[in-house]
């Protein structure tokens, strides 16, 4: 039977480098763009918290390797059930591969074995690998040993949290590219109340947004505070 390549996931137009604040976290987006265009590392692994933009990464990356004219593939792994390790045939032709949440596999031996076997063939033709987690590489409870040594291959890069100061600029930077302003004092209002991690305050800023053009006002701090307190 002939090999059949996955399917060719549409990726998030709105989430390019160009779209990414990067705060303290620029050396790491340096790192991926070399890494997309073969300057720099064959396999590189980021890992963080949630919220702090992995998955904005790897969509970003796949952006970028199609912009170089390069084939990219991105998939995220899920905690409520893997899908078949089938989807992993075909992957080895691609110029970038970015698996998002790669720690799922972890404890399950039909994963760790088929992504092993794809990571070979993979690197063997001279591609790029891109994987996200929350952990550390060595943290994860891989059991297939030969693998546990393979995602320690490359750049292992954390991506660090933004700072108050940095958050209060992602939120200008956000509203400034989804067409309207918000002051400081209302970004800084907005940390005080809610959640800082980036999909959060995104979300945030779409609700904010609604409420602004319905409303026929702007983001003052008065207005933030009738509509969210």
């Amino acid at each position: 039977m002939a090999e059949q390549l996955p399917v060719n996931f549409e990726f998030r137009a709105n989430q390019t480098f160009k779209d990414f604040f990067p705060g303290s976290n620029q050396e790491i987006v340096d790192h991926l763009k070399n890494c997309v265009t073969g300057d720099s590392e064959q396999q590189i692994f980021i890992w963080g918290a949630q919220g702090l933009g992995k998955s904005h990464l790897l969509q970003a990356c796949c952006h970028h390797a199609h912009q170089q004219h390069h084939s990219a593939f991105y998939f995220a792994l899920s905690a409520d059930g893997l899908p078949d390790p089938a989807l992993l045939s075909g992957l080895d032709k691609f110029d970038l591969v970015c698996l998002d949440n790669i720690g799922h596999i972890a404890g399950d031996p039909v994963w760790e074995q088929a992504f092993f076997n794809f990571f070979n063939q993979h690197r063997g033709h001279g591609h790029k690998l891109i994987v996200s987690a929350a952990y550390a590489p060595g943290k994860l409870a891989i059991q297939l040993p030969d693998l546990k040594t393979r995602l320690n291959w490359g750049l292992a890069l954390k991506l660090k949290p933004l700072s108050e100061s940095d958050s209060i600029a992602a939120l200008i930077f956000k509203a400034d590219q989804m067409g309207f302003e918000i002051a400081p004092q209302a970004g800084r209002f907005l940390l005080t109340h809610y959640d800082r991690d980036l999909a959060s305050l995104w979300a945030l800023l779409e609700k904010l947004d609604r409420a602004s053009l319905a409303a026929k006002r702007k983001l003052t701090l008065p207005f933030l505070k009738k509509i969210l307190l």
